[in-house]
C-alpha cells in the first residue's frame, strides 16, 4: 500500500479559474500563502501557482517586523 495521498491537481478551465480567484480574494484580504495550503489541503507551490496565475502581486517575505528593531 502507499502512503501517497492522490494528488489534486486542476485541470485549466474555469473551475481551476474559480479556485484560483478565491485564493487571491482571500491572499489579498491577508491571509498567508501557508496558511491557504492548510486550509485547501494544497501544496505550498500549489497555492503559489494559482495564485499567480491568477495575477498576485506578491507581498514581500518576513512578516511583521515590528517589533525586531526594538
Amino acid at each position: 500500500m502507499s502512503n501517497k495521498t492522490k494528488v489534486r491537481r486542476l485541470a485549466p478551465g474555469p473551475e481551476r479559474d474559480k479556485v484560483a480567484a478565491d485564493l487571491k480574494t482571500k491572499y489579498d484580504s491577508g491571509t498567508s500563502i501557508r496558511a491557504l495550503a492548510e486550509e485547501t489541503g494544497r501544496s505550498y507551490g500549489g497555492v503559489h501557482r494559482l495564485l499567480a496565475d491568477a495575477g498576485v502581486t506578491f507581498r514581500s517575505r518576513g512578516g511583521d517586523r515590528r517589533n525586531a528593531e526594538s
